[in-house]
């Protein structure tokens, strides 16, 4: 889900560089860091914090058996730091931390003024023995252009997970497990009480821990709301439309766009209904390698596009511009972004795990709603998620894991008004059952809106305070639209 922060974030994966030395070695409770630098392959930023890991039992009721290695970063206090770190959840189901939150550097400046801030992945996520599938290869493969094909994604789902069996329990990487692994970290580095940040994913796993250990938290902050009661899956194709929909109707309201472009949502009907008849080849430049590529476009495409960009309303400006170049049978803009993304975007989230957590979770959930079935994603996605679920290892979840975190913990929800995978009414639905929480709603954004215009600075004073309504967040009053783009030189002033 968290495809999303999304897609700044998951442009580039981290690597940890090798221990500087021994005795640069520095120690958090019972724990034992080494400095590390966490550093993206796009751009010359570079983040220096200290690294370690920690063995846990991969099954808490069989202590002796099988250890997971769980990766841990530690961003520093810029000063003498508060007792109460802050804990950074990724989102997903499936991404790391490690390779996530350091993006979000800038951002995070004010917090680690005064606070210590811990990323750690969860267990079959980047350095936690990461549950990655196998490359698609051969007939078995599920890829983009068949997504629609159960009985491969079926077959592909139950090769990946034969091929983890002999390293991992799959039952036993759910959220109630991370969550487990979260509270040993806690205890390890001698926190009495965290601050919970979750972000898509992440804000399930925060809320779960706050239920399961309220002893322990201090305050929660989610950003891109997941209820408890979400059946993960079965709401994205109806989100996703009224995100486009929304976004769609800042384009056709601004006289220079929607005069010279047309209606952006007829445009992509027109689009899919061509590609559904006879999908074009297209002969275009791959953005990566600069190589020249032909591949036909399908409408597997086209949604995937359309779904990511609406992630990021910055970036969707441009999708309007691009269905009009479609529609004067320009397909090259559209092919070449396609592949941009699928090939940036394809290793963010681990596979495995997201289907451990997913159909432990949500898999016995899953309903394909027929009024789907004309929308851009239609019911594909519940249908794949059935399909992989009815070979897939699962756990069974918590009697109460549906039941919403209650009671006085002191909670800042955030949404993004466009946000097309958690919208802003499910962070109302959470509200609903908190006493001390205030909801905070980013008029013209869309998933993962801390680093968007005041946030930083009103996530920091929150921690302080730990008083959401207290907060003066008539700043968020600044926040423009994004203005959708009218030409390939950008937007008209």
């Amino acid at each position: 889900m968290n495809l999303p922060v999304r897609i700044p974030l998951l442009l580039g994966a981290l690597a940890l560089a090798l221990p500087m030395s021994a005795h640069a070695e520095r120690v958090l409770g019972q724990l034992h860091f080494q400095p590390c630098t966490l550093a993206a392959d796009f751009g010359a930023q570079s983040l220096d914090g200290q690294c370690t890991r920690l063995s846990v039992p991969e099954n808490r009721a069989a202590p002796n058996g099988r250890k997971i290695s769980l990766a841990i970063a530690w961003l520093p206090a810029k000063s003498d730091a508060q007792a109460d770190p802050v804990f950074l959840i990724a989102g997903g189901p499936g991404q790391s931390a490690l390779e996530s939150f350091p993006m979000l550097a800038a951002q995070l400046t004010d917090v680690r003024k005064k606070r210590n801030l811990i990323l750690i992945d969860q267990r079959g996520t980047g350095g936690s023995n990461k549950l990655a599938c196998p490359k698609a290869v051969g007939d078995d493969a599920a890829t983009s252009s068949d997504v629609r094909d159960m009985v491969k994604i079926k077959a592909y789902a139950q090769r990946c997970a034969q091929s983890l069996a002999a390293r991992a329990d799959l039952s036993l990487y759910s959220t109630t497990e991370g969550v487990a692994d979260l509270d040993a970290v806690r205890a390890a580095i001698g926190a009495d009480k965290i601050n919970l940040y979750g972000v898509s994913y992440g804000t399930r796993v925060a809320q779960q821990y706050a239920k399961r250990y309220p002893q322990h938290t201090r305050t929660v902050t989610l950003d891109g709301v997941v209820p408890n009661s979400l059946v993960l899956g079965n709401e994205f194709a109806k989100n996703l439309e009224s995100s486009l929909d929304r976004q769609f109707a800042v384009c056709t309201a601004e006289k220079t766009c929607g005069d010279k472009l047309g209606s952006p949502r007829q445009r992509l009907n027109d689009l899919l209904a061509l590609v559904d008849k006879a999908p074009p080849t297209v002969r275009y430049r791959d953005a990566v390698t600069g190589e020249s590529r032909e591949e036909k476009l399908t409408r597997d495409r086209i949604a995937m596009l359309a779904r990511m960009f609406a992630y990021a309303p910055t970036v969707a400006g441009v999708l309007p511009l691009e269905l009009f170049e479609a529609a004067q049978g320009r397909y090259e803009p559209i092919m070449a972004l396609s592949n941009l993304l699928q090939s940036t975007l394809g290793e963010s989230i681990t596979g495995g795990m997201e289907l451990s957590v997913v159909c432990t979770e949500d898999g016995s959930e899953q309903r394909v709603d027929p009024r789907d079935a004309g929308s851009l994603l239609g019911t594909d996605i519940t249908q794949a998620i059935q399909a992989q679920c009815s070979v897939w290892p699962h756990g069974q979840r918590p009697a109460d894991f549906r039941q919403p975190l209650t009671g006085a913990v002191p909670v800042l929800l955030m949404s993004g008004e466009f946000d097309p995978v958690t919208p802003p009414r499910y962070g109302d639905e959470v509200l609903k059952s908190l006493s001390n929480a205030r909801h905070l709603v980013v008029r013209g954004q869309g998933h993962n809106v801390l680093p968007v215009g005041c946030m930083p600075k009103l996530f920091a004073q929150f921690l302080d305070t730990a008083n959401a309504k207290s907060l003066d967040v008539s700043c968020l009053a600044k926040v423009p639209y994004a203005q959708p783009f009218s030409g390939f030189y950008g937007w008209d002033p």
